[in-house]
């Protein structure tokens, strides 16, 4: 039994029935308030859960977005990459273009001929756009062999014309002048252009110990005058099939720095006795070494550029003793791509004609012991019967 003291008696008092229930419904409230708030935790614990649950899925889910995203932007950078190296490429071959051109606007200036050169002095004149410039290296005692050629392979008058307007194609013979000023020899040269009119004059003396120093005034005076995709020199003692060279550059047309002939790699000469000994072999190493890969000078072709090169370069290109030599010395160091052309360099009869049967005729024929066709005014029109393609072949090449 619970009592109480009061504060004026000093006997005990019985706690009333009523306030026990109150306290007995006080605690059982109390208590059934702990149970529900211990049994909700669990509840809670699972909806944290199950948030966090949701929080990570959605953070997987933008996750991929955001890769996917930068998938999609990589292929686009990679695609501007592309577009913009495109886009690069293009600008050089335009600038490259515009130098070349500039050049030779440059050199139409510069350049000057004498003997009646057909090199241009002032740059107003414009250049004539052409395929191919052809020139026949020729010397004055040589009036036979270029006869020879005007009756073989090589179109006369009206023809020569026709077929520089019509394909592109202009061929001449190149030749210097003599040491002396308005000699014999030039006034015999300048009697069979008045004839042919298919020289072009060179402010070169002519000599054959100077043939790397002709070449390179050649190329020069010809891209001063004519704007051509590519330019030939040819040997004339040497039988050309002129439409299946036009057909053989017509498919490097697109290549930007091209010299194309039959490559060889020969000994350098050490011998001050033999015919094509070289000064400077020391240059090549030790005795008994080759020069490095160079087309045969009877006949080869460069493109444009290397053309307008040599051009520019002309008083620092270094001239060796033999002038195929030298051309290949020119572009030791450059982006340029060699083609070995073995159609170039056919053996004469029967070599060329056993070719020309089996449906491969060849660009050029001569023989390889003599530097060029042996005998060439006698023998030249036998080749041309036995190999050449036929006189109408270059009119119907598709250029």
């Amino acid at each position: 039994m619970i009592r109480s003291r009061g504060n004026g008696g000093g006997g005990d008092k019985r706690l009333p029935a009523r306030w026990i229930l109150l306290l007995c419904l006080g605690c059982f409230g109390l208590g059934m308030l702990f149970t529900n708030r211990f049994w909700s935790a669990p509840d809670s614990n699972g909806e944290i859960i199950s948030q966090r649950r949701q929080e990570q899925e959605l953070q997987v889910v933008s996750e991929d977005c955001i890769t996917k995203r930068k998938l999609g932007q990589d292929k686009d950078v990679m695609g501007e990459v592309t577009r913009t190296h495109e886009a690069i490429q293009s600008l050089d071959k335009t600038i490259s273009t515009l130098q070349m051109e500039l050049t030779a606007a440059r050199s139409s200036h510069d350049l000057t001929g004498s003997d009646g050169s057909p090199s241009i002095k002032t740059s107003s004149q414009q250049r004539k756009r052409a395929f191919i410039v052809m020139g026949i290296n020729t010397a004055f005692s040589s009036r036979k062999r270029r006869d020879s050629v005007r009756e073989t392979w090589m179109p006369q008058g009206e023809k020569l014309q026709q077929l520089e307007r019509e394909k592109g194609i202009v061929i001449r013979f190149m030749i210097g002048h003599s040491a002396t000023s308005n000699s014999i020899l030039d006034r015999a040269i300048d009697s069979e252009e008045e004839l042919h009119n298919d020289f072009i004059r060179l402010d070169h003396v002519e000599g054959y110990h100077e043939l790397s120093a002709k070449t390179k005034i050649f190329f020069s005076t010809a891209v001063a005058k004519w704007d051509a995709e590519f330019y030939v020199k040819v040997d004339d003692d040497v039988h050309v099939n002129l439409g299946m060279l036009a057909a053989t550059l017509a498919h490097h047309r697109s290549k930007p720095r091209i010299y194309i002939g039959c490559m060889k790699s020969g000994p350098v000469l050490t011998n001050k006795n033999v015919k094509y000994h070289e000064p400077e072999f020391w240059k090549f190493g030790e005795e008994g070494n080759k020069y490095f890969r160079h087309a045969t000078g009877q006949i080869y072709a460069i493109s444009k550029d290397l053309a307008t090169y040599i051009s520019i370069n002309q008083p620092i290109l270094h001239k060796y003793a033999n002038e195929d030599v030298s051309l290949g010395a020119w572009f030791i160091g450059l982006e340029v791509e060699h083609i070995d052309e073995r159609n170039m360099c056919c053996g004469t009869p029967p070599d060329c004609e056993w070719k020309a049967q089996a449906g491969n005729v060849c660009v050029a024929s001569f023989d390889w012991n003599c530097s060029g066709i042996c005998k060439s005014v006698e023998k030249i029109q036998d080749v041309h019967a036995r190999c050449g393609e036929g006189n109408g072949a270059v009119w119907s090449t598709f250029l």
